[in-house]
This record gives structure tokens, C-alpha cells and sequence, in this order.
């Protein structure tokens, strides 16, 4: 497969200003066939609905069924599976969704306000979050949207790295991204990009202090805080969510961890290489464009501006779908790309890491792969990322669903990979044994079934 570049000229000067990036995605190949790359992942396949269901269609919840269902998926899958849910019941339940199905347009392709539906979603809680929406809405005359800041944020700390590095090395940009991110040194955002690559390529020591968070990478390459958005659906026709609330956490060691490189060798006159992989096309086209659009800014920054270095930015579309993303890796590695901004989806990003980054010893920093399991990989310390673990995830969820629905059962619906399974055992887990309610039943679903009546009428009636 070919790459091309990309090079807008459109990027214009720096302010600050307000708005908010929200999102995250995980996920890892389920068993259905090849599908795609769904949101935060999989790669779904066509088969059945998954999980073995009732008869389907017009039954509404039952006097036993749950408080609250819990859907973990993609807005492609989601459109369908919504209309099934919305002509199965009349919406008394409470629903709970992560950011994996934040998509705005979603009810009005649904043909339901959604009124009865939560989400959560990783924040750009980060300290220069207004600098990034600045930068994006001047660029593209749009309001940056989910994950945008983390993809900013992931392309941002690969230049930096690269340039204190001064080689298009992976092991060597490994070993300058903690440098570059983590305190100590002096501090930089996205409004002063520019003067932290000037001063990466000097060879001091720099803090970069991103959008959706301070960046501060911990042991396992997972960011080390994080900020969560709790929000609803605005309406048929809106083109944003309503967020709600706002909620920081920190992990174990806020200012991170991990080894990191003593001293950066920098330089000027060079060409840096950056690899973008991400879903222009399949289930999570909606969300990946926009944040394709976030991870070219850092090198359109850098091109136009007057620093005797340049970035050529190379761009592969994994078109949601694990066999493409690392057909989309393997392309850009063997044009020499040396650290990768991307993929989106866990369902993606494992095997993408597995089978083409970790054993090419090239860096890979994902901006919304979120499952556990990205956590757990053997990868050299190559695979870092800034969306948060749903690890945090699976907590928000549970504390949002007692604390703020008051639901004491639940019933949950996911996408068959690593991200629905893992967010969704992990939501349980919390729910029963932090806030004592009861998960009547964990249902699986496969990404581009024609219907998903089966799976919902047995979420609904769980419990009888």
C-alpha cells in the first residue's frame, strides 16, 4: 500500500481560546470474521448479534429487567443497534455509553433524542486545552472533538522526541519521550510548540504540557492523570454534546515514571519522519477524521515556521480494521517511519503493535486505544499512549451509574473485542463490589449485523 502526505497550508497564528476534546477507544479483534477497526476497536466482523438472546423485536423491558444497560460500541454499530433498543422499549431505562459511541449525530440518524442516555469520555483536561482548540478551530474553522487533543498531544510528543533525539531512530525517540514529557524542564504547550522544539534540538531539557492532559508518561507508557467528561446528547439536530461535569483523577505517580534518557543530542538541518495511522474510513470514520486533522497540526507548526528543521508527516487509513491498519504500518515502516501516531482502536492497535511496531522496534503513541490490555503488552517500552486505561474508565462508569442514575442493576451490551469485553467486565466488577448493585448480564455484539433485536430484548429482560 502506498502512503501519501499531507500538507495543509491553512494552520494560522496562535491564541488561546476555549473548547473541549473528548473521547477514547479501545478494542481488540472479537471473534466475528475481518470487520473493522470500530471504535475504540475491534475488528468485529459481520456475524450474528453476538450473545444468544431472546425473540426479539417488540418486547419492552419486563417488570424485572434492569435500572440501567450499559452499551459499549461504535456509532456505525450503534445507529442500528439503537433503533432496535428505541422500538423494543419506551426509554424508561437509564442508559450508560462510554466514548466509544460519542458521536453527536448519533441521534438524529437513530430518529430518538437519546434523552435517557449518559456518557462518559476521557477530557481534554490538560493545562493548555484552550491553546489546542485555538489552534485547531483556526486550522480548520471547526471545534476540535473527540480525541483530537490526545492526537495533537500524541504527534506533538513524537516530533519532540525525534528532534532531541536528532535520528529517526525508534529506540532512540523511546528513549528521549519521558525526557521530553515528564518533568523536570522547562514547560511548553501547544502555544509554544515552536520555542519546545527549538529548545529540543538545543538539547535541553523540555516539559511538554499537553491538551488532554500534563503528558506525563508512567512505567507502562499509559499517561499518569487524566480528565473525564460525564455529558448527554443534545438533540436530533445538534452538532455537540452537552457536558455535564468534569471530573480530574491522577494515578499512583502524577509526574510519571519509567526510564528515560539522561541528556538529548537535538540538532538542526534535518528531516523529521512521523507516521500518522488512523481511521479515515469504516466504523470509526467519524471520529478518526477529526483526529487525523489534530495529529497533522504539530507539523504543519513546525513546516511553517522559520526552524531550520521540517517534518514530513506521513499518513496510512486503517479503514477500522485490524488486517489494514497493519498493512497501513508495515507501509509506513518500510518507508522508514520510526515512531507512528496512532492506531485508534485497541482492536487495531494490538495487533498493529504486535505484528508490526514492537518487533520493528518502532514507537507507537496511541491517542484513544484504551483497553487494559494495551497495558499489558510485551513491548520493550515501544508502545506508549494519552488516552487514559479503561481501567479509570470502568470506575467512572460504575460511580456515574450509582451515584448520578441511582441504578442498583444493570444489564450490559458490547462490542465483541478487547475494549467492549474488558470495559465491560471491568464496569461490573466496580459496580457489584464498590457500589454493591447487581450486573444481571454481560451480552456480546458483533459489529455490522443488520439487526440487534435478539441481544436487546435479552439485555431487557434480564433479571426475570
Amino acid at each position: 500500500m502506498s502512503y501519501h502526505k499531507r500538507r495543509r497550508d491553512v494552520l494560522k497564528t496562535v491564541g488561546v481560546a476555549g473548547a473541549i476534546g473528548l473521547a477514547g477507544c479501545s478494542g481488540n479483534g472479537g471473534d466475528g470474521g475481518d470487520g473493522g477497526d470500530g471504535g475504540d476497536g475491534g475488528d468485529g466482523g459481520d456475524g450474528g448479534d453476538g450473545g444468544d438472546g431472546g425473540d426479539g423485536g417488540d418486547g419492552g423491558s419486563g417488570g424485572g429487567g434492569p435500572d440501567l444497560l450499559t452499551v459499549i460500541g461504535y456509532p456505525e454499530s450503534g445507529i442500528q443497534l439503537f433503533r432496535d433498543y428505541y422500538a423494543a422499549s419506551d426509554g424508561a431505562e437509564d442508559i450508560l455509553i462510554p466514548d466509544g459511541l460519542q458521536d453527536p449525530s448519533l441521534p438524529g440518524q437513530v430518529g430518538n433524542a437519546m434523552d435517557n442516555v449518559t456518557g462518559t469520555a476521557p477530557a481534554a483536561g490538560g493545562p493548555n486545552q484552550e491553546a489546542f482548540a485555538t489552534l485547531y478551530q483556526d486550522a480548520y474553522d471547526e471545534t476540535p472533538g473527540v480525541f483530537t487533543s490526545q492526537s495533537y498531544d500524541s504527534a506533538a510528543a513524537l516530533i519532540l522526541a525525534n528532534v532531541a533525539a536528532g535520528e529517526n531512530n525508534g529506540t532512540a525517540i523511546r528513549d528521549q519521550l519521558r525526557r521530553i514529557a515528564n518533568p523536570d524542564g522547562t514547560s511548553y504547550g501547544p502555544g509554544e510548540f515552536i520555542e519546545a522544539v527549538e529548545a529540543a534540538a538545543n538539547g535541553e531539557n523540555i516539559n511538554y504540557q499537553g491538551a488532554s492532559s500534563a503528558v506525563n508518561f508512567d512505567q507502562n507508557g499509559d499517561p499518569a492523570s487524566a480528565a473525564y467528561q460525564i455529558w448527554e446528547f443534545a438533540g436530533q439536530d445538534a452538532d455537540s454534546v452537552s457536558v455535564q461535569e468534569t471530573q480530574n483523577f491522577e494515578g499512583a505517580n502524577p509526574d510519571g515514571a519509567g526510564p528515560s534518557a539522561d541528556s538529548s543530542p537535538g540538532g538542526f538541518g534535518r528531516e523529521v519522519s512521523l507516521g500518522i495511522l488512523l481511521p479515515e474510513t469504516g466504523d470509526l470514520a467519524s471520529t478518526g477524521q477529526p483526529m487525523i486533522r489534530a495529529a497533522e497540526i504539530p507539523a504543519q507548526q513546525v513546516n511553517d515556521s522559520d526552524l531550520d528543521l521540517t517534518v514530513n508527516a506521513q499518513f496510512e487509513d486503517t479503514n477500522t480494521s485490524p488486517d489494514q491498519g497493519v498493512s497501513g504500518a508495515e507501509s509506513l515502516i518500510s518507508s522508514g517511519v520510526p515512531a507512528v501516531c496512532g492506531t485508534a482502536s485497541s482492536g487495531v492497535n494490538v495487533p498493529v503493535c504486535t505484528e508490526a511496531l514492537i518487533p520493528n522496534e518502532v514507537v507507537g503513541c496511541s491517542p484513544s486505544s484504551t483497553a487494559l490490555s494495551v497495558t499489558n503488552l510485551d513491548d520493550d517500552d515501544y508502545i506508549f499512549r494519552t488516552a487514559p486505561s479503561d481501567q479509570l474508565q470502568g470506575r467512572v462508569m460504575a460511580q456515574v451509574a450509582s451515584e448520578r442514575l441511582g441504578a442498583s442493576t444493570a444489564a450490559t451490551l458490547y462490542v465483541n473485542n478487547d475494549y467492549g469485553q474488558q470495559l465491560s467486565n471491568r464496569f461490573s466488577e466496580v459496580f457489584e463490589n464498590t457500589f454493591d448493585g447487581t450486573v444481571y448480564d454481560q451480552i456480546s455484539f458483533n459489529i455490522g449485523s443488520s439487526s440487534y433485536s435478539n441481544v436487546v430484548e435479552q439485555a431487557l429482560t434480564s433479571g426475570n
